[in-house]
């Protein structure tokens, strides 16, 4: 999957937002370890003040000033460097939370098509460890970028305080680490990038690996799924190898250019010392810097390498939030919000759809009237677009010409959440979530009385059997309603569905996948559903096609309309729309 290419301050400045709604906590958290960092460098001056003063004349006497000294700064390099430690913690959690719940709404506004394309478990991925990765950038990249700094200059001029000579042969080494972390930084950008992608790849496998292990075994495909895991985690290691390998160069050249120059360092020192220009304590002192010193140019080094790395993760973030979404801009003047009570008339103005990047229409010229409390048959061959009838009837797309009316107003200048609080789905596939039973039904209206539940699973033909349950509604249905035969989970779904008393409802195949008896349990709670509803009900079951008050067959993008007893105009007109 090709990504967007950016560089890592364009990363940057997509995400510090989240980071600055706490600019205080980051402010406070540099401060706090440059504070730290100043202690320390005020405590190795002190080392060489002992040496002088104390160690070299054995003055006892000289000890207790230069060590209290010591000591307070000790103390209190301890406490702001585990405060600001802290505070540096604390901001990158925030940092995390936020921008997670800023990916995961924008993926709720994203037509369920468009995020097939990514796979569930390569979401999941970059919910998680892309995150993880933006957040070493964004959150964690400043403090360490600006204690790093702030300690290497504060180190540098301790340094050239004890002597210039020294500093400069130091900071020779200087623009060999930047130079070499640039250089690594590119190539780990183009690793990690591998890596992430490989490590979605391999989510999603797994996921779809073990959400249809029944089918797996059943068909003793075993081996065929673990050769497919095995290659594509053999793709991972490869990725993973290939950062391992940068890292481990990196690493080691960064120390060798900080052995020349400690070396040199030593070597210089030593004729200091010999030229009297420089004294035991001093050399100490600087040494003591320099071990300091490289450090923070090393750090400074491993931010760029890291910032490099992280922007793949950016990358992959930025492809996620730049998905569409179904539009929901504010209502426009000319659409009036929806009249209470909502009645369930639908129109179709010549709608045309053709999914985005394909050049093939679904839909042209559908042109339909439907009175409210209809029940519409929608019957065709697969592709020929029943399905996206229903899509665009719930915004999960626009149409591409032409609009559609709910009781007479455009549902396009509509806010989304108004017009889907008046439809209700009925997917194909139940769609329980691993909760209760009773959380189950809730979902469909969750500030329903229990009484309301209750009713609702006995219109549903579902009373009966929960409360054979251990628990009754309070027992748990199961990952995706494992715990439940198929029957049993459509009927959770049918009661569901009852609860939100919605006035248009869109049926998928409401009795796919079950065998006869089941078929016919679920016919008279059907009935009871649609009964007083616009209702489209998708399918290809004659039992069902039977009871419709009309008959929309597609084909082709077209629509063909049959009343076996109505026609397609019977009952009151849908109320223009407003002007």
């Amino acid at each position: 999957m090709r990504h967007a290419r950016i560089s890592p301050p364009a990363a940057f400045r997509t995400f510090w937002p989240l980071v600055s709604v706490n600019r205080a906590a980051v402010l406070v958290s540099a401060v706090l370890l440059m504070v730290a960092a100043g202690c320390d460098a005020g405590a190795i001056g002190i080392v060489g003040v002992l040496t002088d003063d104390v160690l070299t004349p054995s003055d006892l006497a000289a000890f207790w000033g230069p060590a209290a000294l010591w000591l307070g700064l000790a103390v209190t390099g301890a406490v702001a460097s585990a405060a600001g430690g802290y505070l540096a913690g604390w901001t990158s959690e925030h940092f995390l939370l936020g921008l997670r719940d800023r990916v995961f709404q924008h993926l709720q506004a994203v037509p369920p098509d468009a995020l097939d394309r990514f796979g569930t478990g390569d979401l999941v991925a970059r919910l998680t460890g892309d995150i993880e990765t933006v957040e070493s950038l964004v959150a964690s990249a400043p403090v360490e970028l600006i204690t790093s700094a702030a300690g290497a200059v504060v180190f540098a001029v301790a340094a050239f305080w004890t002597s210039w000579q020294l500093a400069l042969i130091t900071l020779s080494a200087a623009p060999l680490i930047w130079f070499a972390a640039r250089w690594f930084g590119t190539l780990m950008r183009s690793a990690t990038r591998a890596e992430r992608d490989s490590n979605g790849r391999l989510a999603t496998l797994l996921e779809e690996s073990l959400a249809n292990m029944t089918l797996v075994q059943a068909y003793g495909r075993q081996q065929a799924e673990r050769g497919k895991v095995h290659r594509e985690g053999r793709n991972w290691m490869r990725a993973g190898l290939r950062q391992i390998r940068l890292s481990s160069v990196y690493g080691p050249t960064g120390e060798l250019v900080e052995t020349v120059s400690v070396l040199a360092v030593i070597g210089a020192g030593a004729w200091q010392i010999s030229e009297h220009h420089l004294s035991v304590g001093g050399l100490l002192s600087f040494a003591a810097f320099l071990g300091y010193l490289h450090p923070k140019l090393q750090e400074l080094g491993e931010i760029v390498v890291s910032a490099s790395s992280a922007t793949a993760a950016c990358e992959r973030l930025i492809e996620v939030l730049r998905t569409g979404t179904v539009r929901d801009d504010a209502p426009r003047p000319e659409v009036p919000p929806l009249a209470e009570p909502v009645r369930g008339a639908v129109t179709f103005e010549d709608v045309g759809f053709s999914y985005p990047g394909s050049g093939r229409a679904v839909l042209h010229g559908v042109r339909l009237a439907i009175a409210p409390g209809l029940l519409v048959a929608v019957t065709g061959p697969s592709g020929a677009g029943k399905s996206t009838l229903g899509k665009l009837l719930l915004r999960f797309h626009e149409p591409s010409r032409g609009r559609i009316l709910l009781d007479g107003r455009d549902i396009a200048g509509l806010p989304v959440d108004e017009v889907r609080r008046h439809i209700t789905l009925l997917p194909q596939d139940s769609m329980l979530f691993d909760g209760t039973v009773r959380e189950n039904i809730l979902y469909g209206r969750p500030d329903a009385t229990e009484a309301d539940m209750i009713a609702a699973a006995v219109a549903a033909d579902a009373h009966g059997f929960v409360s054979t349950l251990p628990d009754g509604y309070d027992s748990p249905a199961g990952k995706r309603g494992n715990n439940l035969s198929g029957g049993q989970r459509r009927r959770i779904a049918l009661a569901r569905a009852m609860l939100r008393t919605a006035p248009v409802l869109i049926l998928d195949e409401p009795t796919a996948g079950l065998d006869d008896d089941s078929t016919a349990r679920i016919m008279a709670p059907l009935r009871r559903l649609t009964a007083g509803r616009t209702a489209f009900l998708i399918t290809h079951d004659l039992r069902l096609t039977a009871q419709a008050d009309l008959v929309l067959h597609l084909s082709d993008g077209t629509v063909t309309m049959t009343a076996p007893g109505l026609s397609a105009r019977t009952g009151p007109e849908p109320e223009p729309e407003a002007a």
